[in-house]
């Protein structure tokens, strides 16, 4: 950690101190001091936060200054629960703009790109996180919001956008749609951007292959900023993080002890300059690593790895955990098999039955791919399955989060 990091935590731990009731509870709860916190070591002692934390403060628990500096909220979806909210003062918007337009540029955007975005507005941050970036580099945002795919293909070709952002899932969506309607030499994009769910290698190659781009993975999470904490750059060696707005570690997801150097764990962020609802040690769920050393691009900013899966994506099947990540994995190195996959868990006859559906490309022999994943399944996971292959765009596809696994056993 940098003095100039250890210098904005100490300031961020004061005006948690003073300003949050949220933090004021947890910190006498914990017997935390934070005169204790005298160097980087220490920050370990501190207590963690958590996404159930933060929807037991709804609606607006987490604000830490006065309602005349809140200029904007921002809210998760709450679909598995209560919505979590996070207010906004102008120095956030302003600091979120900043984090994406650092974003863009590393992606090579510049002033005279236009900029297609289609992930939703409103209370999710992505649409207008996005359109703030594109504005603050000074390149034409093109704010299409989610779905309507006529209607994107049409503005997409009669405005010759030469960027676009997307969840991986509708890039899918609009990369098929291309083809099948052979308006590749109609289309004018060079990039694609990228977030919002986790995705393998496989659907990468077949967005980029599809849309003739170059894509750039990029992170975030309503509760940070939203999206543009993190993005890759041309070498594709890791996402870069603003370690001068934010604080990463890595723990263990069981013990909540830092890993090693390089090793895979939960991300837990801490934010460094956020006033609204500034978040101390929060656990992302995020599986990830730190990636040592400087990128081969010479920026200096650090970086993580994919996002390879979430503590809560994982599902335990015969007494084994999986995750999505390995699934991913598993069908990238099969030769015949698409990116394009589903989970279907079942409990029958007193046990636990999994079938995976995948998606085979062209001229594949049908039992051949099946026995192929059953059997790399078996001998990679540990378990027996069963496998179904379907053609191409059989399986379901989404506007915006495809659902991987269907767990049918608790219903």
């Amino acid at each position: 950690m940098r003095r100039e990091q250890f210098d904005l935590f100490k300031t961020l731990l004061e005006r948690l101190a003073e300003n949050s009731p949220f933090y004021k509870n947890k910190f006498s709860a914990s017997g935390i001091r934070i005169s204790d916190v005298k160097s980087p070591e220490d920050i370990k002692h501190l207590p963690f936060t958590t996404k159930e934390e933060l929807r037991d403060a709804y609606p607006l628990g987490l604000q830490s200054v006065p309602d005349e500096k809140v200029v904007r909220i921002h809210s998760s979806s709450g679909t598995t629960g209560k919505p979590v909210i996070i207010p906004y003062t102008e120095n956030d918007v302003k600091d979120w703009a900043l984090l994406m337009a650092r974003c863009f540029e590393l992606a090579g955007v510049t002033p005279l790109d236009r900029v297609q975005i289609t992930p939703g507005y409103g209370l999710w941050t992505a649409g207008i996180g996005f359109q703030a970036g594109a504005e603050k580099i000074g390149a034409m945002a093109v704010p299409m919001g989610p779905g309507n795919t006529d209607k994107q293909l049409q503005m997409m070709v009669d405005l010759k956008s030469t960027v676009f952002v997307a969840t991986s899932s509708y890039a899918l969506v609009l990369a098929e749609e291309v083809a099948k309607r052979g308006i590749h030499s109609r289309i004018h994009l060079k990039k694609g951007v990228i977030g919002s769910e986790r995705w393998g290698e496989k659907m990468r190659n077949r967005i980029k292959s599809e849309l003739g781009v170059e894509i750039y993975d990029i992170y975030g999470l309503t509760e940070i900023y939203g999206p543009g904490i993190s993005i890759d750059c041309d070498c594709h060696s890791g996402l870069h993080y603003w370690d001068d707005y934010l604080y990463f570690e890595i723990i263990d997801p069981i013990t909540c002890e830092p890993v090693k150097e390089g090793e895979y764990g939960e991300l837990v962020i801490t934010t460094l300059r956020k006033e609204g609802a500034p978040l101390l040690r929060y656990r992302t769920r995020d599986l990830t690593r730190i990636i040592p050393g400087q990128c081969p691009c010479g920026s200096p900013y650090p970086r993580h790895d994919i996002i390879i899966g979430r503590t809560d994506d994982m599902v335990k099947v015969k007494g084994v955990n999986i995750y999505p990540g390995q699934i991913d994995e598993l069908l990238r190195d099969i030769e015949g098999a698409s990116s394009e996959y589903q989970v279907l868990i079942q409990h029958v006859n007193g046990k636990d039955e999994m079938m995976l559906r995948v998606e085979k490309e062209l001229d594949t022999n049908e039992a051949h791919l099946r026995e192929k994943i059953v059997d790399q399944f078996k001998k990679k996971v540990g378990i027996h399955i069963g496998a179904e292959v379907v053609g191409i765009g059989e399986l379901p596809r989404s506007e915006k989060k495809s659902k991987r696994i269907l767990d049918y056993r608790y219903q």
